[in-house]
This record gives C-alpha cells, sequence and structure tokens, in this order.
C-alpha cells in the first residue's frame, strides 16, 4: 500500500461545485488505476469515477456522469475530480484510491489496496 493525500471536501449548497484533490507517489500515479469513492451514512463504499494507469481510459458513475470530471496533473502526481452541480444526494466522504501497478482499472472498491484519508463532501438545499 502507499499513502495517498486527498483535500477539497467543504459545505456547499446545491448547484455549487467542489474539486477534490488527491497526491500520489510518482510511481504510484504513473502505473496505477486510480479511483474517486462515496460513502454515505448508512450505505457502502460505491464507486464515482476511475481511470486506468496513465489516464488512457475514464469511467463516472451514472449518478454523476455530465457533472463530475476526472482529471489529472502529471507534473503534480496530483489526480482531481471537480464537482459541478452538487446535489444533496452527492453528500458522502469521498475517497481517493489507488490498485495495483500495471493493473485493471475497476469499479469494486475491494480491488482498491492503498486509499486516501477521506474527505467530507455535504450539500445542502
Amino acid at each position: 500500500q502507499v499513502q495517498l493525500v486527498e483535500s477539497g471536501g467543504g459545505l456547499v449548497q446545491a448547484g455549487d461545485s467542489l474539486r477534490l484533490s488527491c497526491s500520489a507517489p510518482e510511481r504510484t500515479f504513473s502505473t496505477s488505476p486510480m479511483g474517486w469513492f462515496r460513502q454515505a451514512p448508512g450505505k457502502e463504499r460505491a464507486y464515482v469515477a476511475v481511470q486506468s494507469f496513465g489516464g488512457h481510459n475514464t469511467y463516472y458513475a451514472d449518478s454523476v456522469r455530465g457533472r463530475f470530471t476526472f482529471s489529472r496533473d502529471n507534473n503534480k502526481n496530483t489526480i482531481y475530480l471537480q464537482m459541478n452541480n452538487l446535489k444533496p444526494e452527492d453528500t458522502a466522504i469521498y475517497y481517493c484510491a489507488a490498485g495495483r501497478y500495471w493493473g485493471p482499472t475497476t469499479r469494486l472498491a475491494g480491488d482498491y489496496d492503498s486509499w486516501g484519508q477521506g474527505t467530507q463532501v455535504t450539500v445542502s438545499l
């Protein structure tokens, strides 16, 4: 496992935007699939968006497609989740994650073995 450091959560109103950031070691950043997951109270940790190593392919959950954008800055070894038009149902703790080196890009939280500490996103009406 490697250490991931994330930030960017906060309390916003519906329709507002936030950008989450997650920094990873260079090797992890360049060779591991990366993902964003979220967990709301009383619910299981769920896939939001995942990206293959190198950033070649990106997949989004239906609930966020068109509103959220996964991006990366190769010079900073950092991935981002731009969240626009936030809705109350987006309220959750958001986690970034990294899979195995050269590994497959999956939508299952259990396939990722390195995690950020989580950042709270709260969206009010």
